[in-house]
């Protein structure tokens, strides 16, 4: 599925305030600003994201799916994330959507309220079967720091 729910202007110009915060070292809600060169370009491109620990691993959902950055990371394998004067370069790869349920229903348990939209129906109460069906929608990565 390459389902991508694209930006209202509004959710544009929040993510640009977001970013520009953690750039200048605050996070509001544990976000920081994800760096990955374009699949194309070889730009660097910019998306304020929510990383997430679980079980000693750090991840990056998509809530939004198969996004710009998504399809970016893909190709490029890894990133930076920055908060501030702090950037960490990271190594990532994808996991497959067979394994995110737990994933997933932690992500939401952290920033339901944030991107319940994206979600539809899916909350951290939903089942495992109820995940399993979400997750190709949802992209996860698994990433490293280098």
């Amino acid at each position: 599925m390459s389902q991508y729910l694209k930006p209202n202007r509004f959710a544009v110009r929040l993510n640009s305030v977001i970013g520009w915060l953690a750039r200048r070292g605050i996070s509001l809600a544990g976000a920081a600003d994800l760096a990955v060169r374009g699949r194309k370009s070889g730009e660097w491109r910019r998306v304020p994201v929510n990383p997430m620990t679980f079980q000693g691993g750090r991840y990056l959902v998509s809530a939004r799916g198969h996004s710009e950055w998504v399809r970016n990371m893909r190709a490029a394998g890894g990133g930076e994330l920055r908060v501030g004067r702090r950037s960490r370069p990271f190594t990532a790869v994808e996991v497959p959507p067979a394994e995110t349920p737990a994933l997933l229903r932690a992500y939401l348990a952290r920033w339901g309220w944030e991107v319940k939209s994206f979600f539809g129906e899916i909350t951290p109460d939903s089942t495992d079967e109820e995940l399993l069906a979400a997750a190709p929608r949802h992209p996860v990565f698994r990433i490293t720091e280098s």
